[in-house]
């Protein structure tokens, strides 16, 4: 029997706010089940220039048909409706995919990529901000770019961090299984990075809090070992860094899910954000994000904010292929089913980059609680209207809860700011 309205006893389908027949708002647990999972077994998804492997994608959406299917609760109606309706779901994109694939299609492309970010290769010698080459003026300052008389000439800009973050457990779950952590980093020459990070965690009872808790303990302690005692001097060193760290906290993660039965299973996400001087240098696995924004524009196209990451879940795919819109993926059944994370698979990809940053910006680590809720025009409105690091978490996060708080959320901010005193 599916699911009914509790004051009238009308059918309603399991993502149902309020009742068809008789109008009324229904409760929190009926109108939406929180659903958590990872796919293990090792899927990959590759993107190759704008295109996406269908064969790939087809594993990935076969996997999330099992996990559905191993995942039914008996006894409980609201889950066995759910599985059904995701099922549907996913077997009609499953004929799509497999449809394209008989037609000899080896390759989609992709509608939604990230766009291009500003690129740095001209700095202004008086501002020191960055301008893409070829260009003639700067675009903060505008000052005239190139052969520049002796007194326009000077130092960099140096730049001044104020951090915030907040964790908190929204208005459905009972236990908080997101993990933060924001703080300085001393390294081997004497000076100051910043390390930022959020883990998601996965798993039944509490597997899912200890597996956060224990991948970011594992992540900043071999951080702060490894800078303290001999810093990397370029991107490529700092991004190996990142993902050495990210690679030790899976394997610490998937040998305790194997060798306890209470945490078999468990994983988590991760999003590492560590700032050295004007340097951004990022690493993600799973679905938490890290955004950069700036009034005055971020990409290449001007504009104010941008996702650094990608997330390795199967909605993302579908919204990269035009199947999902970005607003369909926030409340879509499979937003949670992730093909990639930490502690499910004995080896994990991970994701870097590195990225100029400057006077203006503000870094957005957060994981799916605050964008299951919140558009990204809406992060870009709160971070860059509000000077306060701590007040846009705080105002980001009663944001989340006020439209349900389904899932824990979690948010870091990073307001950039200029020094003349360099």
């Amino acid at each position: 029997m599916g699911l009914q309205c509790p004051f009238c006893k009308a059918a309603i389908k399991p993502l149902a706010r309020y009742c068809p027949a008789c109008g009324k708002r229904l409760p929190e647990q009926a109108a939406e089940v929180p659903v958590e999972g990872t796919i293990p077994g090792g899927r990959h998804i590759r993107i190759i220039g704008e295109s996406l492997d269908l064969r790939e994608l087809r594993n990935v959406v076969e996997s999330s048909v099992r996990w559905w299917q191993a995942n039914v609760k008996e006894g409980d109606s609201v889950s066995r409706a759910q599985a059904a309706q995701a099922i549907e779901e996913l077997s009609q994109i499953l004929h799509s995919l497999s449809q394209q694939i008989e037609r000899g299609q080896k390759m989609v492309r992709l509608t939604k990529r990230l766009p291009t970010l500003r690129l740095d290769a001209v700095r202004c010698p008086a501002c020191g901000l960055s301008n893409r080459a070829g260009a003639k003026f700067c675009h903060r300052c505008g000052l005239v770019l190139g052969a520049q008389p002796a007194a326009a000439k000077g130092p960099a800009m140096s730049l001044r961090l104020a951090i915030g973050a907040r964790t908190d457990p929204g208005r459905v779950r009972a236990i908080n299984q997101d993990t933060v952590f924001a703080g300085a980093l001393a390294l081997s020459d004497g000076t100051t990075a910043y390390l930022c990070l959020v883990a998601d965690g996965m798993g039944g009872a509490k597997a899912g809090e200890y597996a956060s808790r224990l991948a970011a303990e594992v992540t900043r302690t071999r951080v702060q070992r490894e800078v303290g005692q001999d810093s990397p001097d370029d991107d490529t060193a700092w991004q190996e860094l990142l993902r050495r760290a990210s690679t030790d906290a899976n394997r610490r993660v998937y040998e305790d899910s194997r060798s306890d039965q209470a945490r078999q299973g468990m994983g988590t996400t991760l999003t590492i954000a560590l700032i050295v001087d004007n340097r951004l240098h990022i690493a993600s696995v799973g679905d938490s994000r890290a955004y950069l924004l700036n009034r005055s524009g971020v990409t290449e196209d001007g504009l104010p904010s941008t996702q650094l990451t990608s997330d390795h879940s199967l909605v993302a795919r579908l919204v990269d292929i035009g199947q999902l819109t970005p607003d369909e993926a926030r409340t879509h059944p499979q937003r949670n089913l992730l093909y990639r994370s930490i502690g499910t698979d004995p080896a994990v990809e991970v994701d870097t980059l590195s990225e100029q940053i400057e006077a203006g910006d503000v870094i957005l680590l957060c994981s799916d609680g605050l964008v299951n809720h919140v558009s990204d025009e809406e992060i870009a409105r709160v971070a860059l209207t509000q000077t306060d690091p701590d007040a846009i978490c705080d105002e980001l996060v009663a944001l989340a809860n006020q439209r349900g708080g389904r899932d824990n959320i979690t948010v870091v901010v990073v307001r950039v700011t200029g020094n003349e005193q360099a």
